[in-house]
C-alpha cells in the first residue's frame, strides 16, 4: 500500500514496532524524501504522537490515516491454522498485545491526527479489517474480536465527524492474504491461492479521493472492488455498511 501511494504521487510515512530493517527496505524502494520510515508501537499513545509529530516535520501535515498496524494470531500460535487456541489457553499477555495494537493502536493513531485534519477541514481516515466470517472462526481469538472492535470504532467515529470533512472507513483484501501474518511454512497448493497484498492498492486509492466524497462507515472489500462501480450496492457488493 505504501508503494502504492508512493507510485500515485503520495509522500507516506511508514512506522513498524520491531522490524525496522523491513522499513528501511521499503524506502529505499521509493524516491528520495517520499517515504518517511519511523520505528514506533502504536499501542504507545506517546509514539503516535510522535510519529505525527515527524511527520509534520519532514513531510508536512498529514490528511490520511492507514490504521494498518496489527498483529495476528502467529503470536498466539504458529499452528494457528491446523491447531485452533480455545480462548482460555491463550496467555493474557498475548491477549493484550495484540489488543493493544489492533484497538488502542488506532484509537492513538486517530486522536493524534485528528485536531490536524479537522483544522484543515479535510481527511480520510482507513482502517485496515478481515472477512466477517474470519471474526468469528474457532480459535481466532483475540485477533478476530480486535477486528470485530476495530469495525465498530469505523461506524461510530465516522458519526463522530460527519459534516467534518473528515471521513471514516474499512477496507479489507476479502480474503486470506500473502503477508507475514501467516506461517512461513504453508503448503504451495494453499500459498499460490492466497490474495496478493497489491489488490489493496486501487480501492484505497479510490477512498483517498474525491470520488469517495460522502463515503463514510463503510467497508471496503478490495476482492469484490471494481473501479466501475466501486459503491454498487447489492449482496456481495464490494461496499457494505461497517460494523458487525
Amino acid at each position: 500500500m505504501a508503494l502504492g501511494l508512493i507510485a500515485a504521487g503520495y509522500k507516506v510515512a511508514i512506522t513498524a514496532a520491531t522490524n525496522v530493517a523491513e522499513l528501511e527496505s521499503v524506502a529505499n524502494e521509493g524516491p528520495e524524501g517520499y517515504i518517511l520510515p519511523i520505528a514506533a508501537d502504536v499501542s504507545n499513545p506517546s509514539a503516535c504522537e510522535y510519529v505525527v509529530n515527524r511527520t509534520v516535520e519532514e513531510l508536512g501535515t498529514p490528511s490520511i490515516l492507514i490504521n494498518n498496524a496489527g498483529r495476528g494470531m502467529l503470536f498466539v500460535s504458529d499452528k494457528f491454522i491446523t491447531e485452533p487456541t480455545r480462548f482460555w489457553e491463550t496467555n493474557p499477555d498475548t491477549w493484550q498485545l495484540i489488543i493493544d495494537t489492533n484497538v488502542n493502536g488506532p484509537f492513538y493513531m486517530a486522536r493524534a491526527v485528528i485536531k490536524l485534519m479537522l483544522a484543515h477541514g479535510w481527511g480520510r481516515i482507513v482502517n485496515i479489517s478481515m472477512n466477517r466470517e474470519t471474526m468469528r472462526r474457532q480459535g481466532f481469538s483475540p485477533y478476530g474480536p480486535s477486528k470485530a472492535a476495530l469495525e465498530s470504532a469505523t461506524a461510530i467515529w465516522a458519526q463522530d465527524l460527519q459534516g467534518t470533512g473528515i471521513t471514516v472507513n474499512s477496507l479489507l483484501p476479502g480474503g486470506a492474504s500473502d503477508t507475514g501474518m501467516l506461517p512461513q511454512d504453508l503448503p504451495p497448493s494453499v500459498r499460490e491461492r492466497l490474495i496478493q497484498p497489491e489488490i489493496m492498492v486501487q480501492p484505497l486509492l479510490w477512498l483517498l479521493s474525491d470520488s469517495a466524497d460522502g463515503i463514510t462507515g463503510k467497508r471496503i472489500n478490495a476482492a469484490l472492488w471494481t473501479a466501475n462501480s466501486p459503491t454498487e450496492a447489492k449482496p456481495g457488493s464490494a461496499v457494505e455498511t461497517a460494523g458487525c
